[in-house]
């Protein structure tokens, strides 16, 4: 009943944003409540949403202060230098930015983290896509796949789980992953220039010159204007720096240093009290509506969790599969890891699921290694689950519709998917 009731949650969740019969955040919210009524949880909710919300808090004061920095830091023009050179090198051609795209987010992606990647790269390129008038579908879509396949560095999240729920090594589970990542990247680089093919063919070349560059300038609003400070541009970076360096030795909550950071930038750039204010308040709107969501998310977590529907979806997904079919365990675990990472989070699937798949897998004799490496292939699809938190700050940014992004993008990741697979099967670690 509760697995039910569990996929139930997730099933009509999905069916109404991409239906576009609720918003994402009244849909996080008034679903798991419904669910949580008919199971008969009524007296627990409050409690529960609230242990959801504690555990979704550390990401939200980290967005805020990631939102509130990065927007300082596009106020000051670190990033215009870069998305001139970018139009400047791109001549106008949606292509080039499109592969452009891929590129950089792959590269921004090796720390892991995906609101800052977001950050990042929406930051230097979307000035780029809105002059041009490419869709940003197509960037959002870009960023997801690219992280999606950067994430199994093991310092991502679902590669330290499975090292730490099966005791396997870094470098162990690493080796045989890169082959795969490396072809998924190109892979990407593909879809992008597929992409950036018909982006060209709707909207032409657009030839692009100095003069352009400097009306781009000129169009801004007195006030931003007022805000640029050029002559600090390699004191903010240098602090950009730090803050990405200290993000990825990872020796201090991420929310701790973008306070920080958010502070710092406020002080050297802006002195006077009144500018600082209202900074915050012209960030305060994009802020909250991702903060907002990302709470709504905790409310659904926490129903989902503490109901125990989650731990009733991992018994069901690892018990759901005949016995018959044990000689290929590992394209089992690999086929179960999709809707195990997208309707669960990491810590749910990788520490309640994985050690099932793995003990029935070693009845067949399949290694720990062999079922963990299998158990990432769901990883090409699970960045695009609502569980995940940072995706409400990319599709804030780039003002995408998230069933729309959905579909768009879950269409391309089966080819991720295909070939994280095929990758593992050919270098004989993930034996069908």
């Amino acid at each position: 009943m509760l697995a039910i009731l569990g996929y139930g949650i997730v099933i009509t969740f999905m069916l109404l944003i991409m239906t576009k019969r609720m918003t994402a955040f009244t849909s996080l919210i008034i679903v798991p409540i419904v669910f949580a009524l008919i199971g008969g949880f009524g007296s627990n909710i409050g409690k529960f949403a609230l242990t959801g919300v504690k555990g979704v808090a550390p990401t939200a004061v980290m967005l805020l202060f990631a939102i509130l920095y990065f927007g300082i830091m596009i106020n000051v023009g670190l990033f215009d230098p870069l998305s001139k050179a970018i139009i400047k090198f791109v001549k106008g051609d949606p292509l080039k930015v499109l592969i452009g795209t891929a590129i950089l987010a792959a590269v921004v992606s090796v720390d892991g983290d995906g609101s800052t990647t977001t950050m990042i790269v929406c930051s230097a390129l979307l000035p780029v896509y809105k002059k041009l008038k490419i869709k940003p579908l197509y960037l959002a879509t870009i960023i997801i796949m690219q992280n999606s396949i950067m994430n199994l560095l093991p310092w991502g999240g679902p590669t330290a789980r499975i090292m730490s729920a099966l005791k396997i090594e870094g470098g162990d589970i690493l080796r045989p992953l890169v082959p795969g990542m490396i072809i998924s990247i190109i892979y990407v680089i593909g879809v992008a220039y597929y992409l950036g093919l018909k982006e060209r063919k709707r909207l032409g070349i657009i030839n692009i010159d100095n003069e352009v560059l400097n009306e781009m300038s000129a169009t801004l609003d007195p006030e931003e204007l007022a805000l640029k400070r050029p002559k600090l541009i390699w004191i903010n970076f240098a602090l950009t720096i730090l803050v990405m360096v200290t993000l990825i030795l990872g020796k201090l909550p991420a929310a701790i240093i973008f306070e920080v950071g958010t502070a710092l930038a406020l002080i050297i750039n802006y002195p006077k009290l009144k500018t600082q204010r209202q900074l915050i308040e012209n960030h305060a709107g994009n802020a909250i509506q991702v903060v907002v969501m990302v709470l709504a998310a905790g409310v659904f977590m926490g129903i989902l969790t503490e109901t125990k529907m989650a731990e009733a979806i991992a018994l069901n997904l690892a018990s759901i599969v005949p016995k018959s079919f044990g000689s290929h365990w590992t394209l089992v675990t690999a086929i179960i890891s999709i809707p195990g990472t997208f309707f669960l989070s990491n810590d749910a699937f990788y520490f309640g699921v994985l050690p099932v798949l793995a003990e029935t897998g070693a009845a067949y004799g399949f290694t720990p290694l062999q079922i963990g490496i299998a158990s990432t292939m769901g990883q090409a699809f699970h960045l695009l689950s609502p569980l995940v938190a940072f995706i409400y700050l990319l599709l804030q940014i780039t003002e995408v519709d998230m069933g729309e992004w959905q579909k768009h993008a879950a269409k391309w990741s089966i080819g991720t998917f295909i070939i994280f697979v095929l990758a593992a099967a050919l270098t004989g670690v993930m034996p069908l």
